[in-house]
């Protein structure tokens, strides 16, 4: 990583204590809104399942109406304080990354990994967990995690962290889904940040070359002589596939904007190098929720102009698919027209050996594109979500709708995909649809941890179980 910063320069004392103030009003505030959630929390029927209430989601499977009791957040979406000289963050539970990103990079840091979209919360990263381009070196967003309180789900308010008395928690939040609690405070690890990226995007003609030179630039934290901050790469057809690498720099010679008219993605066959504004790449991929902006028409330079630009995020076309998949309305067309679909939207996080044999079965047998590329390591174990820790992986991240045979179940793409996944050695996070049976579920996803897990923090059950929620839909 870089070794400077770009915020503001050392602080006088005088600002020094007023921050330390600030800091102390602040933490004040959340250990009151804190209170009043588990009073909430405490209050509600017992014997209903509890769902958090809160405005949006980056899930993308289907859920049934909840029937139970859900639980109302408030105030719990800040930054509490910034240290960068401690290279942490104190960050509240439902803070975005957008917002913990700004407060940071106004001190010239930023979190070890920074999810994709602006709307993900770090609690719902550390519980759904999710890869970014720094993932290969600093591995998912609960590997960044120093300290978390979590409201359990016995109604208790814990401290965890990876060698005290909730050590067995802090290690189980990651892919937990909040099915034991929900973090209301973190402490996050920080990384010094320069202002620009420069971009080189690398052209390889298969996938076992793409392997290679990935395991040249992780080995060696550099390319071609340059240090590397951040890795991705994207799949276009067998003979076309990129390593974006991705290097921070303080004065680059243009500046470029996928916000507006260019469509980043495109930019990657185009151009060997590019320049963004660091804030702007770490968004690179929410303006057009990667390509799927193309199923609302917005890669026509017409309909792009005139869609608000305050629209044209991941979250506003997450909602857009979500509510046409709900409504079915889009499916009903489809199967009248003899044309029916079914929507493939996951990640499959694979050994990186194993790259090469699954991308020749998804075109075979799957056949859509583009396909991301996230390098992916764990720094620890993850009690549920059991691939093995420091081993270089790769997240394959599919999403469209995929044509229909009149002799092919609904789901038959999503289960051929699983069970291809499994016999690679690999798992999916559970963010979108899942079609295991229980005993398939529990025997991938730490179902003996789990249940301890369980007994220890919701003996109660009153939060739907992880089975329930990424399967069943509950």
């Amino acid at each position: 990583m870089a070794e400077q910063g770009y915020g503001a320069g050392p602080a006088s004392r005088s600002e020094t204590g007023r921050r330390r103030s600030g800091d102390e009003r602040r933490m004040a505030d959340h250990q009151r809104a804190v209170a009043e959630l588990a009073g909430r929390y405490a209050a509600l029927p017992a014997e209903q399942p509890v769902r958090l209430a809160k405005r949006g989601s980056n899930l993308y499977r289907p859920r049934r109406r909840h029937r139970g009791a859900s639980l109302e957040v408030r105030g719990l979406d800040g930054v509490l304080s910034v240290d960068p000289v401690a290279r942490t963050a104190e960050v509240q539970g439902m803070a975005t990354y957008e917002t913990i990103t700004d407060a940071t990079l106004a001190h010239g840091m930023l979190p070890s990994v920074v999810l994709d979209c602006k709307t993900i919360t770090l609690g719902g990263g550390v519980a759904g967990t999710g890869a970014e381009s720094s993932s290969f070196r600093a591995g998912l967003p609960h590997d960044s995690i120093l300290e978390m309180d979590v409201l359990t789900g016995d109604g208790r308010v814990v401290t965890a962290t990876r060698d005290n008395e909730h050590a067995d928690l802090f290690h189980g939040m990651a892919h937990s889904y909040g099915s034991l609690g929900y973090a209301v405070r973190l402490r996050v690890r920080l990384e010094p940040a320069k202002p620009f990226v420069r971009l080189r995007h690398v052209r390889l003609n298969s996938a076992r070359e793409w392997v290679s030179a990935l395991r040249r630039v992780d080995a060696e934290r550099q390319f071609e002589g340059q240090p590397v901050d951040f890795v991705d790469g994207v799949y276009f057809d067998s003979g076309a596939l990129y390593l974006v690498l991705a290097t921070f720099t303080d004065a680059p010679p243009y500046v470029s904007d996928y916000t507006r008219g260019a469509v980043y993605y495109r930019s990657i066959r185009t151009r060997s190098e590019d320049y963004l504004s660091t804030r702007d790449y770490l968004w690179r991929w929410d303006t057009d929720l990667y390509w799927t902006s193309k199923l609302f028409g917005l890669e026509n330079p017409v309909l792009r102009r005139v869609w608000p630009r305050r629209y044209r995020t991941a979250a506003v076309q997450r909602r857009l698919q979500m509510w046409f998949r709900a409504g079915g309305v889009t499916d009903r067309v489809r199967a009248a027209l003899g044309r029916p679909v079914e929507w493939v939207l996951q990640d499959a996080d694979l050994p990186v050996s194993t790259v090469p044999e699954f991308l020749e079965f998804f075109r075979r047998e799957v056949g859509i594109s583009p396909v991301w590329l996230c390098p992916m390591r764990l720094r620890e174990p993850a009690l549920l979500y059991p691939i093995e820790p420091r081993q270089l992986y790769v997240s394959v991240g599919f999403w469209w709708p995929v044509p229909l045979r009149r002799w092919q179940a609904a789901d038959h793409h999503n289960r051929l995909i699983e069970r291809k996944i499994t016999e690679l050695g690999g798992h999916k996070p559970l963010y979108s649809t899942a079609h295991y049976t229980e005993a398939e579920f529990w025997a991938l996803y730490g179902g003996d941890a789990y249940r301890k897990l369980k007994a220890a923090y919701d003996s109660g059950g009153r939060l739907p179980d992880l089975y329930d929620k990424c399967v069943r839909g509950r």
